[in-house]
């Protein structure tokens, strides 16, 4: 099990500070925490350091794309061969996420796809897999709130 980071107020302000903008310059956030610029730059260097900051990326619309439907699909493997599987699964261009689950299938993928003929298209696939026994498909209607990167939980 991974070690649980502690982190301070000064650490959760910067956090939110570049959750909102990841190209403020640390000049920006010390004039905001009233802190010196050095200290930002050890912060943000600690944080990155102990794995609480991955990376900085930018935030895509994938629907500006022409991703404008999202799937979440349920997956059953074959026993023994989970693992294997995932790590496959996870390089397909239209998989986000997925997730070890509980319950009647052993994963959740979160895909993004143009339309419905591409979902198709990728869930036949999936099924032709020796590995997978079966598959469970919703389509998104809406989207009420997507923020994988939210610092609002600190």
């Amino acid at each position: 099990m991974e070690d649980i980071v502690k982190i301070d107020d000064i650490d959760k302000k910067i956090l939110h500070l570049l959750n909102e903008d990841g190209r403020m310059s640390y000049r920006e956030i010390s004039r905001k925490l009233g802190v010196s610029v050095g200290t930002v730059h050890n912060r943000v260097e600690k944080l990155m350091k102990n794995g609480v900051i991955k990376k900085f990326v930018p935030v895509i619309d994938h629907s500006k794309l022409g991703y404008k439907l999202t799937a979440i699909i349920g997956v059953r493997i074959k026993g023994g061969v989970l693992k294997n599987w995932e790590e496959k699964t996870a390089y397909h261009k239209n998989v986000l996420a997925i997730y070890d689950v509980t319950g009647e299938f052993d994963a959740i993928l979160i895909g993004k796809f143009r339309d419905t003929s591409e979902l198709d298209k990728f869930i036949k696939g999936l099924l032709k897999e020796n590995d997978v026994q079966r598959t469970y498909t919703q389509t998104v209607l809406n989207i009420v709130k997507e923020d994988m990167t939210s610092s609002q939980m600190l």
